[in-house]
């Protein structure tokens, strides 16, 4: 994790500097960090991946104003793309709204549906659960596609789709962008084989390792493992 964020690092080592008798808070440390110049620099990069120009039906947005309560209720998904130094590549990614966890993933050389629809399919072997799961996306063309529409019936999944064009409504799933972007991608791959072992470990990471302030400094491995297996203990699912 090269650019983890100082408070997530200060909450990991924050046992090992009791133990090592090293006196130091979350603002100190901020401040130490600035000092050394290793505070984190974010990017700010934007390339739209979204053409919602077409004739494909779209779905209604089924996640405004909603809390998502427990893992596998909310999928999230979204299109980003990497640079290798042989070409530009395309990232699918699906992720639980609740938990966080990033269920699919599938890199490709474009956004052909047949390409994007490989993450939903492995986000379907990753579940936990049978239940109907919601499916929020962009009103990208892939997305709209027979092809995809046809894998989330076969997935139990309900599709539900921004309002036009309007990035906010499908804020989680760019904010999963950003983490993988800024946090781990920071160094250009030389090939697209290189990228796919790149993305394979880092989302490994991302899923086991990486505290996330929004869930208690949990993991979203953690997460939808331990509230999986109490809603299906519960009889909620």
């Amino acid at each position: 994790m090269p650019r983890l964020g100082t408070r997530k690092l200060y909450y990991l080592l924050k046992v090992e500097f009791q133990k090592m008798g090293v006196k130091i808070g979350r603002d100190a440390l901020f401040d130490y960090l600035r000092s050394e110049s290793m505070l984190i620099k974010q990017k700010k990069n934007y390339t739209r991946t979204t053409d919602s120009r077409h004739w494909l039906k779209k779905h209604p947005n089924l996640m405004k104003d909603v809390t998502p309560v427990r893992p596998e209720q909310y999928f999230v998904s979204d299109i980003t793309y990497i640079k290798s130094r042989e070409r530009t590549h395309y990232l699918s990614l699906v992720t639980d709204a609740f938990s966080r966890k990033i269920m699919g993933y599938h890199l490709s050389d474009d956004m052909s549906a047949e390409n994007v629809v490989k993450a939903m399919k492995m986000a379907n072997k990753s579940r936990t659960t049978s239940s109907e799961v919601i499916h929020h996306s962009d009103r990208g063309l892939q997305y709209c596609s027979s092809l995809y529409q046809t894998q989330l019936k076969r997935s139990n999944a309900l599709p539900s789709m921004t309002d036009g064009y309007d990035c906010y409504q499908n804020a989680l799933a760019e904010r999963i962008n950003g983490i993988l972007k800024e946090e781990f991608f920071i160094n250009k791959c030389n090939t697209g084989k290189e990228l796919r072992l790149l993305i394979q470990q880092s989302i490994k990471t991302y899923n086991n390792e990486r505290p996330h302030l929004s869930l208690n400094y949990k993991t979203p491995n953690f997460i939808h493992n331990k509230k999986s297996g109490e809603a299906s203990f519960t009889g909620l699912i």
